[in-house]
């Protein structure tokens, strides 16, 4: 069904959708298997502007374990929008995006603390630049 979906693309009314979709259902499931299912929701694909909301969420979390070294983080735009394009997939969704928070964020910012570029107390600003972010730290005195 998500490529019915897919295909008549999200200007299309929901019940146009989802009669499409309970069609290929007939076609595929004996009626006594779908009369036991309560109930069928078809959900539409993510588009960017939830991506970006889905990645403000998981900087949050990672924002949160970064309070117990009192090390604030601030991403630019620009860098909020590199993480969501390499975390976004028209076909996975926002699955890629905790991966992709992993590897372009949390990984090397590990490293910048293992190798003392950034320090407990610091406020790190995270830019993208030639498609790379850079972490960017500033001295705060710990109090």
């Amino acid at each position: 069904g998500s490529d019915i979906i897919k295909a008549m693309g999200a200007d299309v009314a929901t019940e146009e959708v989802r009669q499409a979709v309970l069609n290929v259902l007939d076609q595929h499931f004996r009626p006594e298997f779908l009369n036991r299912l309560d109930e069928i929701i078809i959900f539409h694909s993510l588009s960017r502007e939830h991506i970006g909301k889905i990645v403000d969420i998981q900087l949050k979390r990672l924002q949160n374990l970064l309070a117990e070294r009192q090390i604030t983080l601030e991403l630019t735009p620009e860098a909020k929008a590199f993480l969501s394009e390499k975390g976004y997939d028209p076909v996975f969704g926002a699955r890629p995006l905790k991966r992709a928070i992993q590897r372009y964020l949390q990984d090397p910012l590990a490293v910048a603390l293992l190798d003392g570029k950034v320090q407990n107390g610091d406020h790190v600003v995270v830019e993208e630049v030639d498609g790379e972010l850079h972490f960017n730290p500033v001295r705060e005195a710990i109090q």
